[in-house]
């Protein structure tokens, strides 16, 4: 079983941006679709974006589109998330989280079987 530590959320100004990672341990991330998720307080945990093993196909919300960009490297199973532009409502918990393959990338938080602690990124106006 693969463990999941995300790191690099904080507090950054409206236009800023952050870079986060997610840490894997225990097995290859090869194997599974990596996403990002966020939950701001009072809210159900929302899809980000989401990237197939091989980093060939990657969706987004339309809410981070142009703004966020998802990576991963597989030799170092790590799964990034490059937040430029950020905005006061992008302020959440973070949370990466793995999919085996089903025959699908899925965006449904339910999909996604292991997820990491998560990281606060807080935007201020």
């Amino acid at each position: 079983q693969v463990q999941l530590v995300e790191s690099g959320g904080g507090l950054v100004q409206a236009g800023g941006s952050l870079r986060l990672s997610c840490a894997a341990s225990g097995r290859t991330i090869s194997v599974y679709t990596m996403g990002w998720f966020r939950q701001a307080p009072g809210k159900e945990r929302e899809f980000v974006t989401t990237i197939s093993g091989g980093g060939g196909r990657i969706y987004y919300a339309d809410s981070v589109k142009g703004r966020f960009t998802i990576s991963r490297d597989n030799a170092r199973n790590t799964v990034y998330l490059q937040m430029n532009s950020l905005k006061p409502n992008d302020t959440a918990v973070y949370y990466c989280a793995a999919d085996s393959w089903r025959g699908f990338i899925s965006t449904s938080p339910a999909d996604y079987a292991i997820w990491g602690q998560g990281t606060q990124v807080t935007v201020s106006a």
